[in-house]
């Protein structure tokens, strides 16, 4: 039995996501040649804003707008994206793959040109202070205060059956459930 409804929702999820992307190059063309109609609007499902730029592409500024908004599409397109990934994941219940990990083909610990390890650390080194560097100062203790009430020594509590020690003030065993 799976924890998912479904045999693989990775693979759901991919092939929902490919039907409902958006180009980068297909919205800056889009703007830039038919953005005095709002074709590039109505591309992004923005469908209000392609129908105004339709009713005043007679007077020419949806024309400039689109010329304009030709080199804000590619942020445009991949928030839209992005946005329509996380609807896909969350509706399929599953977290967005491949946000959050670390690139696959990315190689670490390539031998730089004087034998220097790239931007890791050496196997085995351990974090220290920088060499140089002035070392900080010690931060002041604060000073010890006494409690504003009065504290009761309270002590665990081992369950009569199964010997189990229970946090203090509990009524019940976290083992098997007996009432102390």
């Amino acid at each position: 039995m799976s924890a998912y409804a479904y045999p693989n929702p990775q693979a759901i999820f991919y092939q929902q996501y490919n039907a409902a992307r958006r180009d980068e190059v297909v919205g800056i063309l889009l703007a830039l040649f038919l953005g005095g109609f709002g074709v590039h609007h109505f591309y992004m499902r923005r469908t209000g804003l392609g129908i105004l730029y339709l009713c005043f592409c007679w007077t020419g500024i949806p024309s400039l707008l689109g010329l304009i908004e030709c080199f804000f599409m590619p942020g445009r397109v991949r928030e839209f994206n992005s946005i329509q990934a996380a609807a896909i994941a969350a509706s399929l219940g599953i977290p967005v793959p491949g946000w959050g990990q670390a690139p696959v083909n990315v190689a670490i610990n390539l031998q730089g040109a004087q034998g220097v390890q790239g931007n890791m650390p050496p196997a085995g080194a351990v974090p220290g202070p920088v060499v140089g560097a002035p070392p900080y100062p010690q931060p002041p203790m604060p000073v010890a205060m006494a409690p504003a009430y009065p504290t009761a020594v309270v002590q665990a509590a081992a369950c009569p059956r199964c010997q189990r020690t229970n946090p203090p003030g509990a009524r019940f065993c976290i083992g098997c459930g007996q009432v102390l």
